[in-house]
């Protein structure tokens, strides 16, 4: 991740025990997936943890499905957040095992992030909601 990209990143919150799963989850797909796991080790790394009880319910955990506009083009999404296994782009289930994914995690609604699409340019969007599996 560049430097720019990092500096530019919103606080974000996680829960103590997805926060060790997704470590783990990124350091098992690090040689396949370089990008992505530097990606999402980088997000937890920095995250303030929370015990499942104590997280907002506005914050981007797994499971979640939210509603986020991309800000160059106006578009909006909205998309359940889960692991690899359970992905399904068609029915709106995105990996957190993709830069979005990878970039979602851990955001509040109202909150904005610059994230790198499959191509390496450069993304922004905006939580405009968040609902608790």
């Amino acid at each position: 991740m560049t430097d720019m990209i990092a500096a530019r990143r919103p606080p974000i919150h996680m829960i103590d025990t997805e926060a060790d799963a997704l470590a783990a989850l990124a350091l098992s797909v690090e040689d396949k997936l370089p990008d992505v796991s530097a990606l999402l080790l980088d997000e937890i790394t920095r995250a303030r943890l929370y015990a499942h009880d104590r997280i907002a319910e506005d914050v981007v955990t797994m499971m979640s499905t939210v509603d986020f506009t991309i800000e160059a083009t106006g578009t909006d999404r909205v998309v359940q957040l889960v692991y690899p296994q359970d992905a399904d782009i068609a029915a709106g289930r995105i990996s957190i095992l993709t830069p979005v994914g990878a970039s979602l995690i851990g955001l509040r609604e109202g909150q904005s992030i610059a994230w790198p699409d499959r191509s390496g340019k450069e993304r922004r969007l905006k939580i405009l909601g968040v609902r608790q599996a």
